[in-house]
């Protein structure tokens, strides 16, 4: 292993061993196969939301980057690349650690045939919930084909945005601040959805068509 992978590794294990307050540590973790998977898992400028949108702009989350300086924000996620196939020593040491770093819940993204980051992270993480991402459509049934006894939950191709309200879902069984603030959200499509079919009847398709483009 290089120097750079041994001390990345090191540092995992390390926070393991510390002994940090729940609120201090990141609530979730999203790993993904490659840099090049961020605009699906974090989200593009070209307009398709994914995690990092609905978990900071949704519901006000904030990214860890240093853990020993934590965001004043109650609720964190921390980001990492982690290759199942080119750097397995440090998805193990991803996995194995989460728990005791304080994470709970993962979401993990990978493409390719061989999508194998979010099957073998939800197995080695065990019981701690991983939410799978497909990050391309051929990578739908590499992420979903788990055998009976080895949960994983997933969403469709590309969804990241889905699978990090997912993540929330699950931390809000224990937060009531986090179930609001889903609910808020909820709401507030519900608002969206009553705001767009009250100007589309009261425009017409004509009008609406117009003034939407």
């Amino acid at each position: 292993m290089t120097d750079e992978l041994d001390d990345l590794i090191d540092d995992l294990h390390a926070e393991a061993q510390r002994d940090r307050p729940d609120a201090d540590t990141p609530d979730v973790g999203i790993v993904m196969g490659s840099d090049s998977d961020l605009d699906v898992m974090m989200g593009s400028e070209t307009g398709r939301g994914g995690a990092y949108d609905a978990l900071v702009d949704e519901l006000g989350f904030a990214e860890v980057t240093d853990y020993d300086d934590p965001p004043e924000e109650r609720f964190t996620f921390e980001t990492y690349v982690v290759s199942a196939h080119r750097t397995p020593e440090l998805m193990y040491a991803y996995a194995e650690t989460a728990e005791d770093r304080g994470i709970d819940v993962i979401i993990a993204g990978a493409g390719g045939k061989s999508a194998d980051l979010p099957n073998m992270t939800a197995s080695i993480a065990y019981p701690v919930p991983v939410v799978g991402v497909p990050v391309q459509e051929k990578s739908v049934d590499s992420v979903i084909g788990m055998p009976q006894g080895a949960p994983l939950t997933a969403v469709d191709a590309g969804k990241s945005f889905n699978a990090a309200l997912s993540a929330a879902q699950i931390l809000a069984r224990e937060h009531d601040e986090l179930r609001d603030r889903l609910v808020d959200y909820h709401e507030g499509l519900k608002g969206d959805v009553a705001r767009v079919s009250r100007d589309l009847h009261e425009l017409g398709t004509p009008g609406f068509k117009d003034r939407r483009g």
